[in-house]
């Protein structure tokens, strides 16, 4: 059950989309992370000069806003934000070195270190209760209330994926509690379109989602979209029904291996458990023409194991899916 998608984004970075997803308020650190993320097409297209450019900028915020990230941070976490401001220093002192002798493997190594230690700062300013309102009608739902990390097992190989609860609570719910229940456990791709889509979910014999033993009925989860910006989630309306036409979700179709949740082409809250990959290929999907956000939810995104998934097809199977981290964020109902 997938809506019919119309294809188009801009390739984008997955690390990068869940770093800006998280809800938090400390802008001098989204400084230092967006300026140090500017460095990617910089280091594509071998500009050396702006590169050099760019990183003492970086070297310059960071020197400029430590202390006062610092000490807008809880206590027991300052002298951790210490060491690890250390390590970017010295981070940013090699990014510097390989930008001047021109090593582009060695700087986008040190790079991606340097932006897991920034995400994780940020994630020290999370808020403690979870910031926005889910509505009442939905309580009987599962919901994660956080991130979560999942291991997918396929026929072909092992894929890792972050789960965004935060800007996706009762589609992520939904779908770490049917992982949390073995659902997806041998379950076959069920629908592969080259480019476009990998799908599964869809359960063994007549049922189309997962039935919920004590109702006996399939259990639904609505569709769901954040807008960066926006106070509220939107619920059961697409970007259509809302007349945005131009809006970029918190959590857009923007790059292989997002996850998104399924539902009919006659319903937007019938999804139940069948979920898809999004196979972006830059070729098709042109920059400013993606259709596809603000018609299904996503929740999600692989990290690594792209290789597998760019080799299964109709033929593969999910093996397992397991809850690595962040079994704790989810519940059951509200």
């Amino acid at each position: 059950m997938l809506a019919d998608l119309p294809t188009g984004n801009a390739v984008k970075d997955p690390n990068a989309i869940l770093r800006n997803a998280l809800p938090i308020k400390q802008v001098e650190l989204k400084e230092i992370q967006h300026k140090l993320e500017e460095t990617s097409d910089l280091v594509r297209g071998g500009r050396w000069p702006a590169l050099t450019k760019t990183v003492t900028k970086c070297q310059s915020l960071l020197k400029k806003y430590q202390s006062r990230i610092i000490q807008e941070l809880p206590n027991d976490k300052k002298k951790i934000a210490e060491k690890i401001f250390l390590e970017l220093k010295e981070n940013f002192d090699s990014l510097q070195d390989h930008s001047k002798s021109k090593d582009k493997y060695s700087f986008i190594a040190t790079r991606k270190e340097a932006l897991d230690k920034i995400g994780g700062l940020e994630e020290y300013f999370l808020p403690n209760q979870f910031p926005y309102y889910i509505p009442e009608e939905f309580d009987n739902l599962p919901r994660l209330l956080g991130r979560a990390k999942v291991n997918i097992k396929t026929s072909k190989g092992e894929m890792n994926a972050i789960v965004d609860g935060f800007n996706a609570p009762l589609t992520a719910g939904a779908f770490i509690d049917l992982s949390s229940k073995n659902f997806y456990k041998d379950l076959p791709i069920n629908r592969a379109e080259e480019f476009f889509v990998l799908q599964t979910g869809d359960p063994i014999g007549e049922a189309i989602g997962y039935v919920d033993p004590e109702t006996n009925k399939e259990r639904h989860v609505p569709l769901e979209i954040r807008i960066p910006g926006e106070k509220d989630t939107f619920y059961n309306q697409t970007f259509e029904d809302l007349g945005l036409y131009t809006e970029t979700p918190t959590l857009p179709f923007a790059t292989l291996g997002t996850l998104g949740w399924s539902h009919s082409n006659t319903a937007v809250d019938d999804g139940s458990s069948q979920f898809f990959f999004f196979l972006y290929e830059a070729e098709l999907n042109p920059a400013g023409r993606n259709l596809i956000d603000g018609r299904n939810a996503a929740f999600g995104y692989l990290v690594d194991g792209f290789e597998v998934l760019e080799e299964l097809t109709k033929d593969d199977t999910i093996i397992s899916i397991d809850v690595l981290e962040g079994i704790e964020n989810l519940k059951l109902h509200a």
